[in-house]
């Protein structure tokens, strides 16, 4: 029903030089230029629809609303960021359709391919069309996908009048792969009581919980000496910074970890033997256990210090999004209309967590309910990303059907 107009619409997107810079994000929001260039459209395309209230402010967050057909219905919202992640080149982008795959490997270029045996889910989508990139840059599928799924939703809503809805709120946000996604947005704006982030990956999947997370920054400080007289004398930061971040427990790192399973994670480094700062990220379904995590990593230091004498460690932290399962269990009808859209569409939706966070775990934060949904795709974050078009196609559905329920 939507397959064309959803991939015409990720193809144009996908192309657009979105990729966010954490290292500015603090300062500058976006933190690249390129994600003003998405807004500017998204914003211009939603006033093509007949939308008048329709808002991009000057942190680029973009509001827009579609009034209600019927009132004393709930307001519902739907939520996607523009920004692309910087793991792999996330700007440049040239998306290839894999029309009518016919199963087996895909060859990107001379040097990457993806796999058929890495990728079970490929199997789903023989005779189907597929994205990928050429190898060299990612896709985009995060959150491209989602921002095509929410316009093409819309773009049928507006043009159908006969469909019953309350009051229907989209926002498009900046810098959601560099953690300040939300860092700078009111969440008294939105009208709300539930909001929909189309952030989600594999084909019906749905999460409506995900970690609690912290950021946790030390400084070393050493003491210098010339290295030619430093017996007795010098402690090194570099020293220090190593036996601490041996002595976090290997069983709770991210690759020793799955499931409900919480980690510590040494994240970046930066200094020299006099001086240095390490960025440790925590995470952990149960916020009580991160905060014990965190007092972990302070009592490591005080130990520290008393082994390299002279040397200081400070430690500071501060708590990045919360685990947004309360919000959920609190308005139990933001998962139910989820569920009775897919079983009205045939869809075999299933629920799991997030091993992360998104948009919507900062919202939730205010109480409003924000569900995470499928946008279908794979192997984010990497060169070896593609989206299947039926997934898109899906989630688009699953969008109308949802605001069908709330009507109900």
């Amino acid at each position: 029903m939507f397959k064309e107009e959803v991939l015409d619409r990720f193809l144009r997107y996908a192309v657009i030089d979105t990729m966010s810079d954490a290292s500015r994000a603090d300062k500058i929001h976006p933190s690249t230029p390129g994600q003003w260039d998405l807004l500017r459209l998204l914003e211009k395309e939603l006033k093509e629809l007949g939308l008048e209230d329709v808002n991009l402010d000057e942190h680029g967050y973009l509001l827009a609303r579609v009034p209600a057909n019927k009132e004393g219905l709930p307001c519902i919202a739907f939520s996607s960021h523009v920004d692309t992640a910087s793991d792999v080149m996330g700007n440049g982008v040239k998306p290839r359709v894999v029309r009518n795959y016919e199963g087996g490997d895909i060859k990107l270029n001379s040097k990457y391919t993806i796999f058929a045996s890495e990728n079970p889910e490929l199997e789903s989508y023989i005779g189907s069309d597929i994205v990928v990139s050429d190898g060299n840059t990612l896709l985009g599928s995060d959150d491209k996908s989602g921002i095509s799924e929410i316009m093409t939703a819309v773009s049928y809503i507006v043009k159908h009048p006969e469909i019953v809805h309350g009051e229907i709120e989209v926002l498009f946000s900046p810098d959601e792969e560099t953690g300040f996604g939300m860092d700078f947005f009111d969440t008294s704006r939105l009208h709300c009581r539930s909001l929909y982030t189309m952030d989600g990956g594999t084909r019906y999947v749905i999460e409506s919980e995900c970690f609690n997370a912290a950021s946790v920054k030390v400084h070393f400080e050493g003491v210098s000496y010339h290295l030619g007289a430093a017996r007795g004398r010098m402690v090194n930061a570099l020293t220090m910074c190593s036996a601490y971040v041996n002595a976090l427990p290997q069983a709770e790192s991210p690759e020793a970890t799955d499931g409900r399973y919480g980690y510590y994670c040494a994240h970046e480094v930066k200094g020299t033997a006099s001086s240095l700062d390490l960025e440790i990220l925590l995470r952990d379904f149960d916020f009580d256990r991160l905060q014990e995590r965190i007092k972990a990593l302070k009592s490591l230091a005080k130990t520290m210090e008393l082994l390299y004498k002279g040397g200081k460690i400070s430690v500071k932290s501060s708590i990045s999004y919360r685990n947004m399962a309360q919000a959920s269990a609190n308005d139990p009808k933001a998962l139910e209309a989820v569920f009775e859209a897919g079983k009205a569409l045939g869809q075999p939706l299933v629920t799991e967590l997030i091993r992360g966070g998104t948009d919507g775990a900062r919202i939730a934060e205010s109480g409003i309910a924000c569900p995470n949904i499928y946008a279908g795709g794979h192997n984010m974050h990497s060169r070896f990303e593609w989206v299947g078009v039926d997934a898109m196609n899906d989630a688009s559905l699953l969008i109308v059907e949802i605001v069908r329920q709330w009507a109900k």
